[in-house]
């Protein structure tokens, strides 16, 4: 049957539209999908690497900065000051003429240094004091004191009015001379009361009452604060000071005028001068720019701008001085001089993180060597696909290292950017390009073998470093004082690179005789793990490119063994100088010496740590007649000869026989006593005997039983040494039978050894000896004895930030290193993991224990790391023996002390073991991760590992 017709048209004849293809998925989307963990652990590495790269130059100029403003700080605003300094001017003296060459002063600063204007001082001053006369003041011996006069802007703000009046008003007709009023001053109360002055007392400089310069104190003030930075270089304002001429004393003491009196300065004294102090803020300088900042301080002091500041201030006699240069040349030797050793610690941990970053991209090519050639061998370019690998990483690499680099900025702000940069992109560079170079070289076409390559290159490396290391022994760390020496810095580095070849070519025979010795036993878990190390420690061995580890172990230990030997060697040093300095680990000496309470030296030797007590009487100003010059001065020492021998011993200065002297028991005027010279006292005296001429009277017939090399005592002016044994023959020589200093062996408190030297002054004290005035360079009462301790003496020594800053980088680059030479080893084992997994899980399926299995992953890969530990502690050994003696150690001992680093066994192995079990303890756990794998997992169909 037909079907009719229908009325409507059929639709017309064409294609029907259909969805278009879909494209190619995006490599770079596709590959970050299919190795997500892959790349976020490039990722972490490259943010790890590039920020620890950008937060060096910034650590180390942050750390400069505060060594340059902490050394600068230490003399106060007398070293930090600029001092300008111009006689007042003929007419118009007055306080405009001041605040109009302050303000010129003050505008040609603000370069490449700063000065706070609110912290200047300034005004006028009698440079030369003058003696007042009058009867009735205070003259300790017979001196008349002396005054000086000084006008201070603003300095009613920082006293205190006590009596009287400030001394300002209508400037008097006429001088200060005789005829005129005398000038009006204001006086220190304390100052007053020593002198026996007060208000309305009119002090003259000469005996005949109007018949010189007067003067007359209208009021008297307290300072507010004495240890304020406003009261520095201004003499003896806030009281009067004691000062010493010969055997005599006097007082001084300085008054204030009023800006009415100003002008009349120079009737008081003919050598007034107007004065500014500018204080530098040390807070703003930066060690980066101290050659500019060294600059234009010079041109302030004696340059162009100088010569401005003449012609703009109208005084032609200004004349401006400072410390500063001196400083800045002293911390510029300070920086030159410890920046080789502060470069160590970071140029190792740029060589452990090089090694891994280069692991990390051989690894990654290995692993996808295969997928690599399918592509080649499909059509694709060689510099396409390395292309293809440049994407990836610029996608994981370059956003990692531009947060880290950010992150380091804003953690540690310092006013370099530039190095951070510069430093950030090179590193970014190298874990970018690390696994597209490495592409390249798997891609590359084969080259015919050439077995001399590697061992040209090893050739090469250890050329490189004899040379490097004979170079920094025969010349020593050069250029001297010029600042980071690269071969002292390379050379550690060039070691350790040579050690892990050796151990590389020296670990695969090592293993296999392990292997074939564990072989002849029963048990099948050591000769199968040591069979596997052997065949993995090759440089294209089954288990990857496992020289790299090697090396970043040994750059590790080598670094932080060399590094803790420098430090332990520092400690040695100041630890030395101390007892050098002090004679032992704790000092009593008695000021001006005199003889030290019976009860104090018995008190002092039962204190909890005294292990030696030695009380001794010294005395500077003996003499030895008969010598080949006379005779020559020396430095006479009486003690016991038991203990000083064993303080002698304790301290490095050679033992010797305390029966030598015991003839001195039975010592008579006519029995020489026997004693002991110094090596150069013995070659002056020459034999037989010589008389002993002590400083406060007597003399003793005296003969040398032996010579001494050095004395823990350190030898007054003239260097020899004179040990006397205590007993009779002392008794001979005034005073040497009652000690003047105890000194001590052992850890004693330095606090309660104070306190017993204040408990035993005497009970009452004179008012002026209780009290010494600032300046007088006397004693307080409390310091009559002077206490010491070498730990307090090495904490002194240490307190340099400088020091403190290159050994907080050291140890932070130690930590850096053994935490990459860490994630080197472990890189390694993951790229081994597939193919130990499924080796474990075809074990297990013949009865292998999961024990034995993590038995087997630690007999594999702990062999190479404790060789490469080991060899480590021996390169750092070898690296202190053959570097250290070049290596000056002043600077981060804080005092001169011998050229040389001492090998020492503890410092070069603590790192090694650390890492050693760091290492051994990720083994450990990456070896139980990897024995809890599913059998079924790993015997899938059709895997080919």
């Amino acid at each position: 049957m037909t079907t009719p017709p229908s009325s409507a048209a059929p639709p017309a004849a064409g294609p029907k539209p259909s969805r278009s293809a879909p494209g190619p998925a995006p490599w770079v989307r596709t590959r970050l999908r299919a190795a997500g963990a892959g790349s976020v652990l490039a990722a972490v590495l490259a943010f790890v690497a590039v920020g620890l790269a950008a937060a060096l130059p910034r650590a180390q100029d942050r750390g400069a900065d505060q060594a340059l403003r902490a050394f600068l700080e230490r003399g106060g605003p007398s070293y930090t000051s600029l001092l300008a300094t111009a006689p007042p001017p003929q007419r118009d003296q007055g306080t405009d003429r001041l605040d109009s060459a302050r303000a010129t002063l003050l505008a040609h600063t603000g370069g490449s240094f700063h000065v706070d204007p609110a912290g200047t001082v300034y005004g006028s001053w009698t440079v030369k004091g003058r003696d007042l006369l009058n009867p009735g003041l205070a003259a300790p011996s017979g001196l008349p004191p002396v005054m000086r006069l000084l006008y201070v802007r603003h300095a009613q703000e920082h006293v205190r009015l006590v009596e009287g009046r400030w001394p300002d008003g209508d400037p008097a007709p006429g001088g200060a001379a005789a005829g005129g009023p005398p000038l009006r001053i204001a006086l220190s109360q304390r100052a007053a009361r020593t002198l026996g002055a007060g208000v309305g007392t009119v002090l003259t400089a000469s005996p005949v009452p109007g018949e010189g310069p007067r003067a007359e104190v209208v009021g008297l003030y307290t300072v507010t604060d004495e240890t304020e930075e406003y009261w520095t270089d201004l003499g003896c304002l806030a009281s009067a000071c004691l000062f010493q001429k010969g055997e005599n004393t006097y007082w001084a003491a300085d008054a204030l005028v009023g800006a009415a009196d100003l002008p009349r300065l120079g009737a008081w004294s003919p050598t007034p001068e107007d004065f500014w102090r500018l204080p530098v803020d040390t807070g703003r300088l930066r060690a980066d720019r101290l050659a500019a900042t060294e600059q234009d301080i010079a041109s302030y002091l004696t340059g162009p701008v100088a010569a401005e500041l003449l012609a703009q201030t109208g005084r032609e006699m200004l004349r401006t001085d400072s410390r500063l240069p001196e400083l800045f040349a002293q911390a510029r030797a300070r920086s030159q001089a410890a920046a080789p050793l502060a470069a160590i610690g970071p140029a190792g941990v740029a060589g452990v993180a090089l090694v891994v970053l280069c692991l990390a991209g051989a690894l990654a090519a290995d692993r996808r060597e295969a997928e690599l050639r399918l592509l080649l061998a499909r059509g694709g370019s060689r510099a396409g696909i390395v292309g293809r690998l440049l994407g990836e990483g610029a996608v994981t690499v370059l956003p990692a290292a531009v947060a880290a680099t950010a992150l380091a900025v804003l953690l540690l702000p310092t006013p370099r950017l530039a190095a951070s940069l510069l430093y950030a992109a090179a590193v970014t560079l190298v874990t970018l390009l690390a696994f597209p170079v490495r592409a390249a070289l798997l891609l590359s076409p084969p080259r015919p073998a050439a077995r001399w390559r590697r061992p040209l290159g090893e050739l090469l490396a250890l050329a490189a470093t004899g040379a490097a290391v004979y170079e920094v022994r025969r010349r020593g760390v050069a250029p001297a004082g010029s600042g980071t020496d690269p071969l002292l810095i390379a050379a550690p580095l060039l070691l350790a690179l040579c050690g892990g070849l050796l151990l590389a070519r020296l670990l695969p025979l090592v293993t296999g005789r392990l292997a074939r010795a564990a072989a002849r036993g029963r048990g099948l878990v050591g000769f199968l793990g040591l069979v596997r190390a052997a065949r993995g420690t090759g440089v294209r061995g089954r288990g990857g490119p496992s020289v790299l580890p090697l090396v970043a172990l040994l750059l590790a230990v080598t670094t932080g063994g060399f590094g803790a030997a420098v430090l332990a060697s520092v400690d040695a040093a100041r630890l030395a100088g101390a007892h050098r300095t002090i004679g032992g680990d704790a000092e009593v000496t008695s000021v001006g010496g005199a003889a030290l309470p019976d009860g104090l030296v018995e008190s002092a030797g039962r204190l909890p740590g005294v292990r030696t007590s030695v009380p001794m009487w010294t005395d500077d100003d003996a003499f030895v007649l008969g010598t080949s010059e006379g005779r020559t001065r020396v430095t006479l020492l009486v003690a016991d000869p038991a203990a000083y021998a064993e303080l002698s011993r304790s301290l490095g200065c050679g033992p010797f026989d305390p029966a030598l002297l015991d003839g001195a028991a039975t010592g008579s005027a006519d029995a020489p006593a026997p004693v002991l010279f110094t090596a150069g006292l013995a070659r002056k005296a020459g034999p037989g005997a010589h008389t002993l001429r002590a400083g406060p009277g007597g003399e003793l017939r005296v003969r040398a039983a032996g010579t001494l090399d050095c004395t823990p005592v350190p030898s007054g002016p003239a260097g020899e040494t004179v040990v006397l044994p205590a007993g009779p023959a002392t008794a001979l020589i005034h005073g040497g039978t009652r000690p003047n200093r105890w000194l001590a062996l052992g850890s004693v408190d330095a606090g309660r050894l104070r306190a017993l030297a204040r408990a035993s002054l005497p009970a009452a004290t004179p008012p002026a000896a209780a009290a010494p005035q600032p300046g007088s360079g006397a004693k307080p009462a409390d310091e009559r004895y002077q206490v010491r301790t070498s730990a307090e003496y090495v904490a002194e020594l240490g307190a340099d930030p400088l020091q403190g800053s290159a050994e907080r980088l050291f140890w932070s680059c130690v930590a850096g290193a053994a935490a990459f030479a860490l994630l080197a080893v472990l890189l390694t084992l993951l790229r081994s993991v597939p193919e130990r997994a499924a080796l474990l899980a075809r074990l297990r399926t013949m009865g292998l224990p999961r024990r034995q299995g993590v038995a087997l992953i630690l007999a594999e890969s702990l062999p190479q790391t404790l060789a490469a530990t080991l060899g480590g502690a021996l390169v750092a050994a070898a690296a202190v023996a053959l570097l250290g003696p070049a290596l000056d150690l002043s600077t981060l001992v804080g005092a001169l002390v011998p050229t040389g680093v001492r090998l020492a066994v503890a410092p070069v192995l603590t790192p090694a073991l650390g890492l050693a079990a760091l290492v051994a303890a990720a083994v450990l756990a990456e070896a139980a991760t990897s024995g809890r794998r599913q059998i079924t997992t790993e015997l899938r169909a059709g895997d080919q590992r």
